[in-house]
């Protein structure tokens, strides 16, 4: 059995889903693993909740394991998991805004979206940042919502978002500043919160068009296992 999964470990992306078509009972568990934490991560930072984010990625993968058979080859395979992923995480957030359901004034939600490891080491302030920026996060539209995540919170080039949202560069690049103006007055507020007093001057002096203040670090929160992702986000 190890020596299976060592071979599973060197397919590439494309050949595991082909493996999986194929009928390889192993070949899309071990995609589901390399992918998971940062499915996880956009989901729980465009949700806002970690029940939520949890079952949008359990419906994802469940999607992507009935419909590997749909998959051409005319993206990425882990653009194409992204984008079934987002738009799990945007169906569930017309269905929250339906029923006029927001994490926006409940702090445990919002403290749940801290990386564990900044809820008991960051100082206090940046952990009220962070609050601040989801909860600001969670007033946006889905579809701006979703484009600041993937662009400004997760690195994503503009490019890559408009093939996992499926839409043109144009309209990730409208969506994100529509999102950004929004969000402007609050962004000035934390960058002017932010460091030292040289650093609360930059601040002050960035224009409207400044990018949402990244979640935690390139390391972003995840879990350990796709099948029981509720209640995970350790880091990766």
């Amino acid at each position: 059995m190890e020596p299976m999964a060592d071979d599973l470990r060197r397919t590439t992306d494309q050949d595991l889903l082909a493996q999986h078509v194929a009928g390889e009972p192993d070949a899309f568990g071990e995609l589901a693993r390399r992918h998971r934490d940062r499915l996880w991560a956009v989901a729980l930072r465009t949700l806002g909740d970690r029940e939520e984010a949890a079952d949008a990625v359990q419906d994802a993968l469940v999607s992507a394991f009935r419909a590997a058979h749909t998959f051409r080859g005319q993206s990425a395979v882990t653009t194409w998991l992204h984008r079934i992923t987002v738009n799990a995480c945007l169906d569930r957030v017309r269905k929250a805004s339906s029923r006029k359901t927001s994490p926006v004034n409940d702090p445990e939600r919002l403290d749940q979206l801290l990386d564990p490891h900044e809820s008991a080491e960051a100082p206090a302030e940046r952990q009220d940042l962070h609050r601040e920026l989801f909860a600001a996060l969670a007033t946006l539209p889905a579809e701006q919502r979703a484009a600041l995540v993937l662009v400004d919170m997760q690195g994503y080039p503009v490019a890559e978002a408009g093939r996992i949202l499926d839409v043109p560069v144009g309209t990730v690049k409208s969506r994100c500043a529509r999102g950004r103006a929004r969000l402007a007055p609050l962004l000035t507020h934390l960058r002017g919160e932010a460091g030292d007093s040289g650093e609360r001057e930059a601040g002050r002096n960035r224009t409207a068009r400044a990018s949402v203040p990244p979640a935690a670090g390139p390391r972003d929160a995840g879990t350990s296992d796709p099948a029981g992702v509720k209640g995970g986000g350790g880091r990766t």
